[in-house]
């Protein structure tokens, strides 16, 4: 494992990131590091219908609560790894681009103003998901979580107010979605805490806090991920996850 310095050079680390650690070892310039998923969650927890913009392009009503549901952690995939598109659902596959966020210390019966203090850092996500398997299933799961749909990375940032950051996708270089996470509807201290109530969040949890408008099915007409294409997540203040497209 690597620490990130200035977004210019990557410095082994000894120890445990979720307890102590330092640097180690000798720089190396980061095009010479090839980037993992950062993370390998312990739990995926993801939130749907988290903007207003994309719950009524979802045409859904807006939630009292916020809308839990899980991706399998084999879904996971690092930055620059291809999205592959499955041959059981190979005709609407959409992207999501969210703010992730990683856990650093067991969280239960957290308060929205603590909430913040269990975080270890952000990341940048792609919540992909076959739409026809999400709509003919009585529940989203399995259409998110086949292998390769959830791409996770650059890299953990440590540093970050997650309040006011501007999410960004981007479709072959062209801006599909775009807007600040002040619009979330529960923000981040809300969804941990809101956890926690019922759950104990571990170290490594990852939580996916929702995407903005501007999804594929909502195009008109809808665009999908092909093989080819190449999606970018772009967060402020984390940097650029890249993915591209390919099939079996």
């Amino acid at each position: 494992m690597h620490a990130v310095i200035d977004g210019k050079t990557a410095q082994p680390i000894e120890g445990d990131i979720f307890g102590k650690w330092k640097n180690s070892g000798k720089p190396l310039p980061l095009e010479k590091v090839k980037l993992l998923a950062p993370i390998i969650p312990t739990d995926l927890l993801c939130f749907g219908l988290n903007y207003k913009a994309h719950a009524e392009e979802s045409g859904g009503d807006l939630f009292k609560a916020p809308v839990l549901f899980l991706k399998a952690t084999s879904c996971v995939v690092d930055p620059e790894a291809p999205i592959v598109i499955p041959p059981i659902a190979p005709s609407q596959v959409d992207y999501e681009a969210e703010l992730a966020v990683i856990i650093g210390t067991p969280a239960r019966n957290v308060a929205r103003e603590d909430a913040l203090k269990y975080v270890l850092g952000y990341t940048c996500a792609n919540d992909v998901s076959a739409r026809d398997a999400q709509h003919a299933d009585s529940q989203w799961a399995r259409g998110k979580s086949f292998d390769t749909f959830g791409p996770l990375g650059p890299w953990i940032e440590t540093e970050l107010d997650p309040r006011n950051l501007r999410v960004q996708g981007r479709l072959n270089g062209r801006i599909m979605q775009d807007a600040s996470t002040s619009l979330l509807i529960f923000d981040v201290a809300f969804l941990i805490s809101y956890l926690s109530q019922g759950m104990t969040l571990l170290p490594g949890a990852v939580l996916l806090t929702g995407t903005p408008s501007g999804c594929g099915f909502a195009q008109k007409p809808p665009v999908w991920l092909s093989p080819g294409d190449v999606f970018e997540v772009e967060i402020e203040g984390i940097g650029t996850l890249r993915n591209p497209v390919a099939s079996l």
